[in-house]
Protein backbone atom coordinates (compact mmCIF):
# COMPACT_ATOMS: atom_id res chain seq x y z
CA UNK A 1 0.00 0.00 0.00
CA UNK A 2 1.41 2.89 -0.98
CA UNK A 3 2.62 5.80 1.90
CA UNK A 4 0.79 8.51 -0.40
CA UNK A 5 -2.46 9.50 2.00
CA UNK A 6 -5.91 8.86 1.58
CA UNK A 7 -8.84 10.81 1.83
CA UNK A 8 -12.72 9.81 2.77
CA UNK A 9 -16.07 12.39 3.23
CA UNK A 10 -18.68 11.02 4.40
CA UNK A 11 -21.36 13.15 4.24
CA UNK A 12 -25.27 12.55 5.89
CA UNK A 13 -27.25 15.13 3.86
CA UNK A 14 -28.82 17.46 6.55
CA UNK A 15 -28.32 15.32 9.52
CA UNK A 16 -27.93 18.75 11.68
CA UNK A 17 -30.81 20.59 13.51
CA UNK A 18 -32.06 22.58 16.51
CA UNK A 19 -32.68 21.54 19.98
CA UNK A 20 -36.04 19.78 20.19
CA UNK A 21 -38.37 19.91 23.18
CA UNK A 22 -39.69 16.36 22.85
CA UNK A 23 -35.73 15.35 23.20
CA UNK A 24 -35.23 16.93 26.00
CA UNK A 25 -33.83 19.82 24.34
CA UNK A 26 -31.40 17.63 22.43
CA UNK A 27 -31.12 18.11 18.56
CA UNK A 28 -31.52 14.38 16.58
CA UNK A 29 -27.30 13.87 16.59
CA UNK A 30 -27.46 14.57 20.39
CA UNK A 31 -30.40 11.65 20.58
CA UNK A 32 -29.48 9.15 18.17
CA UNK A 33 -27.08 6.43 18.76
CA UNK A 34 -23.78 7.39 16.97
CA UNK A 35 -20.79 5.36 18.48
CA UNK A 36 -19.23 5.33 15.25
CA UNK A 37 -19.25 9.50 14.47
CA UNK A 38 -18.28 9.61 18.35
CA UNK A 39 -15.69 7.80 17.47
CA UNK A 40 -14.65 9.59 14.84
CA UNK A 41 -14.19 12.66 16.66
CA UNK A 42 -13.16 10.71 19.94
CA UNK A 43 -10.03 9.70 18.22
CA UNK A 44 -9.13 13.09 16.31
CA UNK A 45 -11.24 16.27 16.69
CA UNK A 46 -14.43 18.01 15.95
CA UNK A 47 -14.76 21.63 14.39
CA UNK A 48 -17.83 23.97 12.95
CA UNK A 49 -18.45 24.67 9.55
CA UNK A 50 -19.90 27.35 7.43
CA UNK A 51 -21.22 25.94 4.34
CA UNK A 52 -23.50 28.31 2.90
CA UNK A 53 -21.81 31.48 2.16
CA UNK A 54 -24.02 35.03 2.74
CA UNK A 55 -26.63 35.43 0.91
CA UNK A 56 -26.76 32.51 -1.37
CA UNK A 57 -29.83 29.70 -0.40
CA UNK A 58 -29.01 27.31 2.03
CA UNK A 59 -29.59 24.27 -0.73
CA UNK A 60 -27.33 21.33 -0.99
CA UNK A 61 -25.83 22.69 -4.52
CA UNK A 62 -24.59 25.51 -2.26
CA UNK A 63 -23.41 23.32 0.76
CA UNK A 64 -22.02 20.66 -0.87
CA UNK A 65 -20.01 22.82 -3.64
CA UNK A 66 -18.78 24.38 -0.65
CA UNK A 67 -17.99 21.36 0.95
CA UNK A 68 -15.88 19.59 -2.33
CA UNK A 69 -13.56 22.98 -2.10
CA UNK A 70 -15.23 25.18 -4.01
CA UNK A 71 -16.30 28.75 -3.13
CA UNK A 72 -20.14 28.84 -4.26
CA UNK A 73 -19.54 32.92 -4.47
CA UNK A 74 -17.45 31.91 -7.38
CA UNK A 75 -18.85 29.40 -8.96
CA UNK A 76 -22.60 28.53 -7.94
CA UNK A 77 -25.24 29.17 -11.24
CA UNK A 78 -28.40 27.09 -9.76
CA UNK A 79 -28.64 23.87 -8.93
CA UNK A 80 -30.47 22.42 -12.58
CA UNK A 81 -27.14 22.72 -14.31
CA UNK A 82 -25.15 20.62 -11.87
CA UNK A 83 -27.67 18.01 -12.51
CA UNK A 84 -27.81 18.11 -16.38
CA UNK A 85 -23.82 17.45 -16.15
CA UNK A 86 -24.80 14.05 -14.36
CA UNK A 87 -27.62 13.26 -16.63
CA UNK A 88 -25.33 13.97 -19.74
CA UNK A 89 -27.37 17.01 -21.00
CA UNK A 90 -25.31 19.43 -22.21
CA UNK A 91 -26.72 22.81 -22.53
CA UNK A 92 -26.36 25.29 -25.32
CA UNK A 93 -25.62 29.19 -25.25
CA UNK A 94 -28.95 30.53 -24.17
CA UNK A 95 -30.48 27.00 -22.90
CA UNK A 96 -31.69 26.96 -18.87
CA UNK A 97 -32.09 24.24 -17.11
CA UNK A 98 -34.71 23.84 -14.54
CA UNK A 99 -34.95 21.10 -11.78
CA UNK A 100 -38.44 19.48 -12.62
CA UNK A 101 -40.05 17.87 -9.44
CA UNK A 102 -42.88 15.76 -9.62
CA UNK A 103 -44.97 16.96 -6.66
CA UNK A 104 -48.69 16.59 -5.24
CA UNK A 105 -50.66 19.80 -4.61
CA UNK A 106 -54.19 19.26 -3.53
CA UNK A 107 -56.40 22.22 -2.41
CA UNK A 108 -53.81 24.97 -3.18
CA UNK A 109 -51.48 23.17 -0.65
CA UNK A 110 -47.99 21.63 -1.42
CA UNK A 111 -48.93 18.42 -0.10
CA UNK A 112 -45.70 16.37 -1.00
CA UNK A 113 -43.20 17.93 -2.72
CA UNK A 114 -41.57 14.40 -3.91
CA UNK A 115 -45.41 12.45 -4.70
CA UNK A 116 -44.91 10.15 -2.16
CA UNK A 117 -41.56 9.63 -3.24
CA UNK A 118 -42.42 8.54 -6.63
CA UNK A 119 -40.54 4.94 -7.80
CA UNK A 120 -38.83 5.16 -10.87
CA UNK A 121 -40.70 3.18 -13.24
CA UNK A 122 -43.95 5.63 -12.40
CA UNK A 123 -41.93 8.90 -12.86
CA UNK A 124 -40.56 7.65 -15.91
CA UNK A 125 -43.52 6.65 -17.57
CA UNK A 126 -45.22 10.34 -16.46
CA UNK A 127 -42.03 12.36 -17.54
CA UNK A 128 -42.15 10.52 -20.92
CA UNK A 129 -45.50 11.55 -21.43
CA UNK A 130 -45.05 14.95 -20.99
CA UNK A 131 -41.84 14.97 -23.49
CA UNK A 132 -44.46 12.88 -25.71
CA UNK A 133 -47.36 15.78 -24.94
CA UNK A 134 -45.40 19.06 -24.41
CA UNK A 135 -41.60 18.62 -25.62
CA UNK A 136 -40.75 20.40 -28.86
CA UNK A 137 -37.61 22.31 -30.01
CA UNK A 138 -37.89 24.78 -26.92
CA UNK A 139 -39.02 22.16 -24.25
CA UNK A 140 -36.90 18.85 -23.33
CA UNK A 141 -38.18 16.53 -20.51
CA UNK A 142 -35.46 14.63 -18.82
CA UNK A 143 -36.29 11.63 -16.59
CA UNK A 144 -33.89 11.24 -13.18
CA UNK A 145 -34.53 9.34 -10.17
CA UNK A 146 -37.73 9.37 -8.39
CA UNK A 147 -39.56 12.37 -7.91
CA UNK A 148 -36.75 14.37 -9.20
CA UNK A 149 -36.28 15.23 -13.01
CA UNK A 150 -35.25 17.94 -15.44
CA UNK A 151 -36.22 20.49 -18.09
CA UNK A 152 -34.54 22.40 -20.63
CA UNK A 153 -35.89 25.65 -21.93
CA UNK A 154 -33.78 27.06 -24.92
CA UNK A 155 -33.89 30.36 -25.51
CA UNK A 156 -35.66 31.83 -22.98
CA UNK A 157 -35.19 35.46 -21.30
CA UNK A 158 -35.47 34.61 -17.97
CA UNK A 159 -34.74 36.20 -14.66
CA UNK A 160 -36.94 34.37 -12.26
CA UNK A 161 -37.09 33.59 -8.30
CA UNK A 162 -38.20 30.01 -7.63
CA UNK A 163 -38.83 28.46 -4.80
CA UNK A 164 -37.44 24.73 -3.83
CA UNK A 165 -40.66 23.14 -3.32
CA UNK A 166 -39.19 21.56 0.14
CA UNK A 167 -39.40 25.12 1.21
CA UNK A 168 -43.45 25.58 1.09
CA UNK A 169 -44.01 21.34 2.44
CA UNK A 170 -47.89 21.69 3.66
CA UNK A 171 -48.35 25.42 2.57
CA UNK A 172 -50.24 27.43 -0.04
CA UNK A 173 -48.52 27.48 -2.90
CA UNK A 174 -49.64 30.60 -5.02
CA UNK A 175 -47.22 32.85 -3.55
CA UNK A 176 -44.37 30.61 -3.96
CA UNK A 177 -44.81 30.15 -8.05
CA UNK A 178 -41.84 31.70 -10.31
CA UNK A 179 -42.02 35.17 -9.89
CA UNK A 180 -39.99 37.94 -12.48
CA UNK A 181 -38.80 38.01 -16.42
CA UNK A 182 -40.14 34.93 -17.56
CA UNK A 183 -42.40 33.47 -15.35
CA UNK A 184 -45.43 33.25 -17.67
CA UNK A 185 -43.63 30.99 -19.87
CA UNK A 186 -42.86 28.83 -17.08
CA UNK A 187 -45.76 29.01 -15.18
CA UNK A 188 -47.96 28.36 -18.15
CA UNK A 189 -45.92 24.70 -18.92
CA UNK A 190 -46.15 23.85 -15.38
CA UNK A 191 -50.08 23.99 -16.13
CA UNK A 192 -50.22 22.42 -19.32
CA UNK A 193 -48.37 19.51 -17.12
CA UNK A 194 -50.62 19.75 -14.48
CA UNK A 195 -53.80 19.28 -17.23
CA UNK A 196 -51.81 15.66 -18.68
CA UNK A 197 -50.66 14.17 -15.82
CA UNK A 198 -54.70 14.62 -14.15
CA UNK A 199 -55.70 12.54 -17.23
CA UNK A 200 -52.61 10.03 -16.65
CA UNK A 201 -53.23 6.67 -16.48
CA UNK A 202 -50.41 6.00 -13.92
CA UNK A 203 -52.17 8.12 -11.85
CA UNK A 204 -55.46 6.35 -11.43
CA UNK A 205 -53.70 3.67 -10.94
CA UNK A 206 -51.54 5.38 -8.06
CA UNK A 207 -54.90 6.64 -6.48
CA UNK A 208 -56.45 3.44 -6.59
CA UNK A 209 -53.67 1.34 -4.47
CA UNK A 210 -53.45 3.78 -2.17
CA UNK A 211 -50.47 5.76 -3.14
CA UNK A 212 -49.97 9.97 -3.94
CA UNK A 213 -50.41 10.93 -7.58
CA UNK A 214 -47.89 13.02 -9.13
CA UNK A 215 -50.45 16.09 -10.18
CA UNK A 216 -48.07 18.07 -11.05
CA UNK A 217 -44.42 19.63 -11.84
CA UNK A 218 -42.51 22.13 -10.18
CA UNK A 219 -39.72 23.93 -11.54
CA UNK A 220 -36.56 25.54 -9.40
CA UNK A 221 -33.07 25.73 -9.38
CA UNK A 222 -32.76 27.10 -12.60
CA UNK A 223 -29.88 28.18 -14.66
CA UNK A 224 -26.90 28.20 -17.48
CA UNK A 225 -24.60 25.69 -17.85
CA UNK A 226 -21.41 25.62 -15.22
CA UNK A 227 -17.85 24.59 -15.61
CA UNK A 228 -15.11 23.89 -12.42
CA UNK A 229 -12.05 23.71 -12.76
CA UNK A 230 -10.69 19.59 -11.54
CA UNK A 231 -9.56 18.29 -8.61
CA UNK A 232 -6.49 16.88 -9.68
CA UNK A 233 -5.27 20.26 -11.37
CA UNK A 234 -5.91 21.98 -8.45
CA UNK A 235 -5.28 19.25 -5.39
CA UNK A 236 -3.40 16.58 -7.54
CA UNK A 237 -6.42 13.99 -6.15
CA UNK A 238 -7.93 11.44 -8.36
CA UNK A 239 -11.39 10.13 -7.05
CA UNK A 240 -14.95 9.25 -6.75
CA UNK A 241 -18.17 10.41 -6.00
CA UNK A 242 -20.82 8.28 -4.47
CA UNK A 243 -24.42 9.53 -4.38
CA UNK A 244 -27.76 8.32 -5.39
CA UNK A 245 -28.19 12.03 -6.47
CA UNK A 246 -28.21 13.60 -9.71
CA UNK A 247 -26.73 16.92 -7.74
CA UNK A 248 -24.36 15.22 -5.99
CA UNK A 249 -23.29 13.15 -9.06
CA UNK A 250 -23.45 16.12 -11.57
CA UNK A 251 -20.68 18.32 -8.94
CA UNK A 252 -18.16 15.08 -9.60
CA UNK A 253 -18.37 14.88 -12.83
CA UNK A 254 -17.91 18.68 -13.15
CA UNK A 255 -14.41 18.19 -10.49
CA UNK A 256 -13.03 15.56 -12.78
CA UNK A 257 -13.92 12.39 -10.01
CA UNK A 258 -15.36 9.20 -11.22
CA UNK A 259 -19.17 8.84 -10.41
CA UNK A 260 -19.64 5.44 -9.45
CA UNK A 261 -23.54 3.78 -9.46
CA UNK A 262 -24.54 1.83 -6.58
CA UNK A 263 -27.21 -0.16 -7.83
CA UNK A 264 -30.02 0.11 -5.50
CA UNK A 265 -29.45 3.39 -3.95
CA UNK A 266 -32.17 5.13 -3.60
CA UNK A 267 -31.31 8.52 -1.55
CA UNK A 268 -33.61 7.52 1.36
CA UNK A 269 -34.24 5.21 4.13
CA UNK A 270 -32.23 1.36 3.77
CA UNK A 271 -30.56 2.60 0.64
CA UNK A 272 -27.76 -0.12 -0.35
CA UNK A 273 -25.25 1.44 2.42
CA UNK A 274 -23.10 -1.93 2.03
CA UNK A 275 -22.70 -1.80 -2.23
CA UNK A 276 -21.99 1.91 -1.34
CA UNK A 277 -19.36 0.89 0.82
CA UNK A 278 -18.11 -1.44 -1.36
CA UNK A 279 -17.61 1.39 -3.83
CA UNK A 280 -15.80 3.45 -1.84
CA UNK A 281 -13.56 0.73 -0.38
CA UNK A 282 -12.46 -0.45 -4.06
CA UNK A 283 -11.92 3.75 -4.62
CA UNK A 284 -9.84 4.12 -2.44
CA UNK A 285 -7.64 1.19 -3.19
CA UNK A 286 -7.41 2.65 -6.63
CA UNK A 287 -7.56 6.36 -6.14
CA UNK A 288 -6.89 9.23 -3.71
CA UNK A 289 -10.38 10.34 -2.61
CA UNK A 290 -13.64 9.47 -1.93
CA UNK A 291 -16.63 11.54 -1.44
CA UNK A 292 -19.58 9.10 -0.19
CA UNK A 293 -23.04 11.08 0.33
CA UNK A 294 -26.07 9.74 1.96
CA UNK A 295 -29.58 11.60 1.43
CA UNK A 296 -31.63 10.22 3.52
CA UNK A 297 -31.52 12.45 6.85
CA UNK A 298 -32.39 15.12 4.39
CA UNK A 299 -35.52 13.29 2.81
CA UNK A 300 -37.05 12.88 6.35
CA UNK A 301 -36.42 16.09 7.63
CA UNK A 302 -38.19 17.42 4.73
CA UNK A 303 -41.03 15.35 5.51
CA UNK A 304 -41.06 16.40 9.48
CA UNK A 305 -40.61 13.20 10.80
CA UNK A 306 -38.25 12.91 13.45
CA UNK A 307 -38.35 9.51 13.62
CA UNK A 308 -37.29 8.84 10.67
CA UNK A 309 -34.47 11.00 10.67
CA UNK A 310 -33.00 9.57 14.22
CA UNK A 311 -33.32 6.65 12.14
CA UNK A 312 -31.61 7.83 9.47
CA UNK A 313 -28.79 9.06 11.39
CA UNK A 314 -28.38 5.86 13.43
CA UNK A 315 -28.28 4.23 9.88
CA UNK A 316 -25.81 6.67 8.38
CA UNK A 317 -23.65 5.87 11.66
CA UNK A 318 -23.96 1.85 11.63
CA UNK A 319 -24.11 1.09 8.51
CA UNK A 320 -21.41 3.54 6.58
CA UNK A 321 -19.49 5.39 9.07
CA UNK A 322 -19.04 2.18 11.25
CA UNK A 323 -18.03 0.39 7.77
CA UNK A 324 -15.76 3.18 6.43
CA UNK A 325 -14.15 3.27 10.43
CA UNK A 326 -12.99 -0.86 9.83
CA UNK A 327 -11.65 0.28 6.50
CA UNK A 328 -9.51 3.08 8.20
CA UNK A 329 -8.07 0.29 10.25
CA UNK A 330 -6.60 -1.55 6.98
CA UNK A 331 -5.73 1.77 5.29
CA UNK A 332 -3.61 3.54 7.98
CA UNK A 333 -3.06 6.42 5.99
CA UNK A 334 -6.81 7.11 5.89
CA UNK A 335 -8.00 10.04 6.99
CA UNK A 336 -12.04 10.24 7.50
CA UNK A 337 -13.80 13.80 7.27
CA UNK A 338 -17.56 13.07 8.74
CA UNK A 339 -20.37 15.85 8.43
CA UNK A 340 -23.81 17.28 6.71
CA UNK A 341 -23.88 19.41 3.64
CA UNK A 342 -26.39 22.15 5.93
CA UNK A 343 -28.78 21.88 8.60
CA UNK A 344 -32.17 20.59 7.86
CA UNK A 345 -34.61 20.92 10.86
CA UNK A 346 -37.39 19.14 11.75
CA UNK A 347 -39.03 21.62 12.57
CA UNK A 348 -38.83 23.82 9.82
CA UNK A 349 -38.70 21.01 6.84
CA UNK A 350 -36.10 22.92 5.01
CA UNK A 351 -32.87 23.96 4.86
CA UNK A 352 -30.86 26.20 7.22
CA UNK A 353 -27.53 28.15 7.05
CA UNK A 354 -26.44 27.60 10.42
CA UNK A 355 -23.07 26.26 10.21
CA UNK A 356 -22.53 22.65 10.94
CA UNK A 357 -20.28 20.47 13.04
CA UNK A 358 -17.43 17.60 11.61
CA UNK A 359 -15.43 15.49 12.49
CA UNK A 360 -11.98 14.37 11.60
CA UNK A 361 -9.75 11.94 11.92
CA UNK A 362 -6.61 9.87 10.59
CA UNK A 363 -3.01 10.46 9.99
CA UNK A 364 -1.58 14.22 10.51
CA UNK A 365 -5.01 15.06 12.34
CA UNK A 366 -4.64 17.44 15.60
CA UNK A 367 -6.55 15.49 18.96
CA UNK A 368 -8.85 17.49 20.61
CA UNK A 369 -10.74 16.93 24.03
CA UNK A 370 -14.06 15.86 22.22
CA UNK A 371 -15.81 12.94 22.75
CA UNK A 372 -19.06 13.12 21.09
CA UNK A 373 -20.22 14.11 17.87
CA UNK A 374 -22.97 16.88 17.44
CA UNK A 375 -23.93 20.19 17.34
CA UNK A 376 -23.51 20.83 21.04
CA UNK A 377 -19.70 19.30 21.37
CA UNK A 378 -18.92 21.34 18.16
CA UNK A 379 -20.28 24.66 19.88
CA UNK A 380 -17.01 26.47 21.21
CA UNK A 381 -15.32 26.41 17.88
CA UNK A 382 -15.36 29.27 15.62
CA UNK A 383 -16.60 28.32 12.20
CA UNK A 384 -14.65 27.80 9.02
CA UNK A 385 -15.54 27.57 5.72
CA UNK A 386 -16.33 24.76 3.70
CA UNK A 387 -14.11 25.29 1.11
CA UNK A 388 -11.57 26.25 3.62
CA UNK A 389 -12.25 22.81 5.76
CA UNK A 390 -11.95 20.87 2.53
CA UNK A 391 -8.26 22.34 2.12
CA UNK A 392 -7.50 22.06 5.26
CA UNK A 393 -8.53 18.30 5.35
CA UNK A 394 -6.87 17.25 2.26
CA UNK A 395 -2.97 19.37 3.12
CA UNK A 396 -3.54 17.61 7.03
CA UNK A 397 -3.59 21.00 8.54
CA UNK A 398 -6.33 20.64 10.85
Amino acid sequence: MSSKSKYAILVGDGMADFPIAALDNKTPLEWARTPNMDKVVESGRTGLAATVPEGLPPGSDVANMSLMGYDPLKYYCGRAPIEAASMGVELGEGDIAFRCNLVTLRQGIMEDYSAGHIDNDDATELITLLEKELGNKNVKFYPGISYRHLVVLKGIKADLNCTPPHDISGRLFADALPRGQGSEEVKGLMQRASQILSDAAINKRRKESGKLPATDIWLWGQGPSIKLPDLKERFGLSGSVISAVDLVRGLGKLTGLNVRIVEGATGYLGTNYAGKVSAARDALMNEDFVYLHVEAPDETSHEGSLEKKILAIEEFDQFLVGEMIKIQEQIKNLRILVMPDHATPVSLKTHHAAPVPFGVSGAGIKRDAALAYNEKAASGYEPISGPSLFEAFIKGTL
